[in-house]
């Protein structure tokens, strides 16, 4: 037995009121509520989300903002045309960042400078505790703190 075989796209399960689907969206509602809205969602319009897929696709080919993204450049900003501000700007934004860097790295020193403080703060602390808790055990006096 000879058969060709085409080429079409097909879905093991069929957007349609089936037992299938049906158990998938009261088990999908019964699981995580969004789930279940999602088969309704498919099995109401399911065959329909090619054809809406095309004509968002086809509109998006004719939408002005489509030009403005594909200008953009890898720092998130269009290009002006002006090739000298176009420099300054990114020589700017380059400056910046190492500003930034700079100031990330200072701000790791400092972090660094206050855990410090605080450990040599608890140790002077604990050491006090020690030293009082010492003279507390051989019977005499309570030192004021």
């Amino acid at each position: 037995m000879d058969r060709t075989m085409t080429t079409t796209k097909s879905c093991m399960i069929k957007p349609a009121w089936t037992p299938a689907t049906i158990g998938l969206m009261v088990l999908g509602f019964v699981v995580f509520w969004p789930l279940g809205l999602a088969m309704l969602a498919y099995i109401l319009w399911g065959d329909r989300f090619e054809a809406m897929l095309r004509d968002a696709k086809d509109q998006w080919r004719g939408s002005p903002l489509k030009g403005a993204f594909e200008q953009m450049n890898t720092t998130g900003y269009a290009r002006t045309g002006n090739v000298a501000f176009d420099d300054y700007r990114e020589r700017e934004l380059k400056r910046l960042e190492e500003e930034r860097a700079k100031l990330d790295a200072m701000r790791a020193d400092f972090d660094n400078f206050l855990r410090e403080l605080r450990r040599a703060r608890d140790q002077e602390e604990f050491d006090r505790f020690m030293a009082n808790r010492g003279r507390n055990a051989s019977g005499s006096d309570p030192a004021p703190l």
